[in-house]
């Protein structure tokens, strides 16, 4: 393919586009051999964010790097960020590669349509890594109500006009990138820019302002409600907290014991919520561990 100038570049990596059956063309970066890991984005990056990743796993196994509906290089339609489309997207993609199983590493709203995935189409995941978003089965717990503040920036990219408008400017990414990162990451401008530049796109800051309002919003919700607590997660699952996750406190991660058939809980020493940014060796530790037993 003819590479857009602003795309990164990263040594052993190549990128094409697949377009699915509903006309989505989504950009796919790949890297390695082997059995299929597939590692999905959060919000508001795109494929750039498992930069330090990629290598260890494409050491052995096949890497599979989309930028999901919206984001990064992916087509940015005007609908289809609800959790039936999104996680519909995966599945067509993963029909589009001719790949029946795969190992899932997931971060943030990636890691929920990854859970949605595991829960719909089990037979299509092999692992389920879950980085910095919680299991569906955790329970209200009144000491967690004070970390809510933290989560104030949500409500402000889901409002219509005002959300895409912010996004488009530059300085809240790089506000909710800072202010949920570990007092001891370093972000460069340029490691910035990789996410501002896309977010300044008109269709993508509206993309992401309409996951919000359907997808992230609703699914917080659905969890809360507990919806999810009569369901089996039959895939086994790691999930990483960030020891500085001023939200995602591991004293609120129970819950899960009559739920998951397999699921561990990781605590990542010097890292909140952007871990394969700040702690990119330890996600690929435990994500190969994971495959490793799977």
């Amino acid at each position: 393919m003819d590479q857009d100038p602003q795309l990164p570049e990263l040594p052993g990596v190549e990128h094409r586009f697949v377009e699915l059956p509903d006309g989505l063309r989504v950009h796919v970066a790949e890297a390695g051999q082997g059995d299929p890991v597939l590692l999905l984005h959060g919000f508001p990056q795109h494929w750039w964010e498992w930069r330090d990743v990629i290598p260890a796993l494409a050491e052995n196994h096949r890497v599979i790097v989309p930028d999901q509906r919206g984001a990064g290089w992916t087509d940015a339609p005007e609908t289809g960020y609800d959790r039936k489309q999104l996680v519909a997207d995966v599945v067509a993609l993963l029909d589009a590669l001719e790949i029946d199983r795969v190992h899932l590493v997931s971060h943030d709203w990636g890691a929920l349509v990854s859970c949605l995935l595991c829960f719909e189409h089990p037979e299509r995941v092999r692992s389920y890594m879950c980085i910095a978003i919680p299991h569906p089965f955790i329970r209200f717990d009144i000491r967690a109500v004070p970390a809510f503040r933290h989560l104030w920036f949500q409500y402000v990219v889901a409002t219509p006009g005002v959300g895409p408008r912010l996004l488009r400017s530059g300085g809240l990414v790089r506000r909710v990138i800072r202010g949920f990162s570990s007092p001891r990451t370093r972000w460069t401008d340029d490691d910035l820019d990789a996410y501002v530049a896309r977010m300044r796109e008109p269709e993508r800051a509206r993309a992401a302002s309409s996951l919000y309002r359907g997808l992230i919003l609703p699914e917080i919700a659905r969890i809360a409600r507990g919806v999810y607590r009569d369901q089996k997660l039959t895939t086994p699952t790691v999930v990483l907290c960030g020891a500085d996750d001023p939200v995602m406190r591991p004293e609120f991660l129970g819950g899960y014991e009559d739920n998951a058939d397999d699921l561990t809980i990781e605590i990542v020493p010097d890292a909140s919520h952007f871990i394969p940014d700040e702690q990119p060796a330890a996600v690929a530790k435990h994500a190969l561990e994971l495959i490793a037993r799977t």
